[in-house]
C-alpha cells in the first residue's frame, strides 16, 4: 500500500511540476524514478521513454502508464500512476478556466506566460541530453540537421510539419 501511495505522490509532484508537456517532464521523471527512488535503471527508463514514443497518446503520461506498471507489477499501479501525472493538469485548468477572463488583461499574468516559454524550452532541452547516454547518442550528422532546422525554423516561416518531414528526409539519404 505505501508503495502506491509513493507512486501516487511522485507522480502527482511530476504532473504539478512539468511544464511544457511530456517531453519538457522526461528529466524531472528520470530524476524521481531512476535517480531517487530507483525504481527502474536508466537503461529501463531509455527504454519505457522508447516505447512511450511509439504508443499513441502523450509521452509523459505514456511513461507513468508504463513506469507505473513496472514499478507494482499490475494495471493498479498503471492506473494510479496515470491518474497522478494527469490530476494537477486537470486541477490547474480549472482554476485558470475559471479565473482567465478576469485576470487575461493583467501584465503580470502576460509576464508570466512569457517567462514559461523559454522554461520551457529549457526543460524539452534538459529532455534531449538526458535521453544521450551511451545507448542513444547523437552523432554529429543529426546535431548538424538539429542546427539546419533550427536555423529554418527561426529565420523562415516553413511550417513545423514540413521541417520535420524534412529532417526526416535529411536522414533517410544521410544514414
Amino acid at each position: 500500500m505505501l508503495l502506491y501511495w509513493q507512486l501516487f505522490v511522485t507522480y502527482f509532484k511530476i504532473g504539478l511540476f512539468g511544464f511544457g508537456g511530456g517531453y519538457a517532464m522526461l528529466s524531472l521523471i528520470q530524476h524521481e524514478v531512476v535517480d531517487k527512488r530507483e525504481w527502474i535503471s536508466a537503461t529501463e527508463f531509455t527504454d519505457i521513454v522508447a516505447i512511450s514514443q511509439m504508443t499513441p497518446g502523450p509521452i509523459g503520461i505514456n511513461s507513468a502508464t508504463y513506469i507505473g506498471y513496472s514499478v507494482t507489477n499490475n494495471v493498479l499501479g498503471s492506473v494510479i500512476a496515470t491518474f497522478a501525472v494527469c490530476l494537477p493538469s486537470f486541477i490547474l485548468v480549472l482554476a485558470i478556466a475559471h479565473s482567465y477572463r478576469k485576470f487575461s488583461a493583467n501584465k503580470y499574468v502576460e509576464y508570466a506566460f512569457e517567462g514559461l516559454r523559454p522554461a520551457t524550452v529549457g526543460l524539452v532541452g534538459a529532455a534531449a541530453l538526458l535521453l544521450m547516454n551511451n545507448e542513444n547518442f547523437i552523432d554529429f550528422k543529426s546535431i548538424i540537421i538539429f542546427v539546419i532546422a533550427f536555423i529554418l525554423t527561426m529565420f523562415t516561416k516553413l511550417h513545423p510539419i514540413l521541417l520535420i518531414l524534412l529532417a526526416g528526409i535529411a536522414g533517410l539519404f544521410i544514414y
